[in-house]
């Protein structure tokens, strides 16, 4: 029996209920190993960083490449002509950008400084009027006992700046492999896929086909949903911003925005971040920090309901409860690279789970297995 005798009709669709057919055996198998490679991915980061980040370039730049190759070019050289536009808008960008970095880079550790004192002020004023409220608390002298914790552990900003400022530095390396790895997915991407599926048994050939399918499909659906997500995040809160009267909208709502790729914890930065330019750039109406606060709730409620439904919801199809439940064991196996890194390996996790529970479970296929291997030693012993 050939590959090319199999009918492509039956199988992938009996595979596409793989999710309503998996039992708790695959399910505990799917977190285990979800577990693991989070475990693993934490001690060779600097490997898994540019991949992700070569990977939602690939997803980024396909589009153009499959447009090129639409209209007679071949694959390689609309790989390598959209890889070479993108490097150099990306380096025109860089350089149009760099003079004013550099400019501005010797007025950062006193801009971080002043952001960081705007915010304790507000805080220390909030307290003290909660203690001309509340007695109690005056009496036990929150205000005070707060200001001075957050002074002795706040210390002097700019011990904090040096070591993020070479973390950077010492990831800058790593991070030039993105763009490599992206152009190699974007041009060789089909070879591999012919690679791995040209070493399975020909009983699973057509399961095969169906599991780099939906593995294609749930990380393209992922990435590109978290970059819809991050525009619509972007858009929202710079157009709240502008509202405010905050200064740099934009420029606030995109870092946001990417700092919200790390659940909760990159949310929680994301909202400091634009108190504290509140609170300092309008030292003397408190208020607009606390509109801030609201216009940043009110974004992450958009967020829970509306744009993660609509973006990245759709793509993985887990519950809810899963996916808190995996989000809080990502960050306690890997920290906060698990926090990143649970959601995406999560989804490759569970359509290669569910596929093999289902090709194992599968009676006809293991039979039909079983029976292709006998016919080949017969035929291997037929001469002797």
């Amino acid at each position: 029996m050939t590959r090319e005798s199999h009918s492509l009709s039956g199988d992938p669709g009996q595979a596409g209920h793989a999710h309503n057919r998996s039992g708790p055996v695959v399910w505990m198998a799917i977190i285990a190993v979800t577990c693991l490679l989070l475990l693993v991915f934490q001690k060779v980061l600097w490997l898994v960083v540019p991949f992700l980040l070569a990977l939602i370039l690939y997803y980024f730049l396909f589009p153009a490449v499959r447009s090129l190759v639409y209209r007679g070019m071949s694959r390689d050289a609309a790989a390598s002509l959209v890889t070479v536009a993108f490097l150099v808008l990306l380096g025109a960008s860089t350089l149009a950008v760099a003079p004013r970095v550099a400019s501005q880079a010797t007025q950062w550790q006193a801009t971080v400084d002043r952001y960081v004192q705007g915010g304790m002020r507000l805080l220390d004023s909030s307290l003290r009027a909660l203690e001309n409220n509340l007695p109690t608390l005056e009496r036990a002298r929150l205000a005070d006992t707060v200001a001075a914790r957050l002074e002795k552990g706040a210390g002097n900003v700019s011990d904090h700046i040096e070591p993020v400022a070479l973390g950077i530095m010492a990831w800058t390396p790593s991070l030039l492999l993105a763009p490599f790895l992206a152009f190699f997915f974007l041009r060789d991407g089909r070879r591999f896929k012919r690679f791995l599926s040209a070493a399975v048994p020909n009983a699973f050939f057509e399961r095969t086909l169906y599991l780099l399918h939906e593995i294609d499909r749930t990380a393209r659906a992922y990435f590109q949903g978290l970059i819809n997500l991050t525009i619509l995040d972007t858009v929202t809160l710079a157009a709240g911003l502008w509202l405010l009267g905050i200064p740099g909208p934009l420029t606030l709502g995109l870092i946001c925005a990417v700092l919200a790729w790390i659940p909760y914890v990159g949310s929680i930065l994301g909202g400091l971040l634009v108190v504290l330019v509140a609170a300092t750039d309008f030292s003397q109406d408190p208020t607009m920090a606390y509109w801030a606060i609201g216009l940043f709730g009110l974004v992450r409620l958009l967020d829970d309901f509306f744009y993660m439904p609509m973006t990245i919801g759709k793509s993985l199809e887990l519950h809810p409860l899963i996916t808190v439940l995996m989000i809080f064991a990502g960050g306690a196996v890997a920290g906060i690279s698990g926090l990143m890194l649970v959601l995406p390996v999560l989804g490759v996790v569970m359509v290669i789970g569910e596929t093999i529970g289902v090709i194992v479970s599968d009676p006809r296929l293991m039979a039909r297995h079983r029976h292709a291997r006998a016919l080949r030693q017969q035929q291997a012993s037929a001469d002797l």
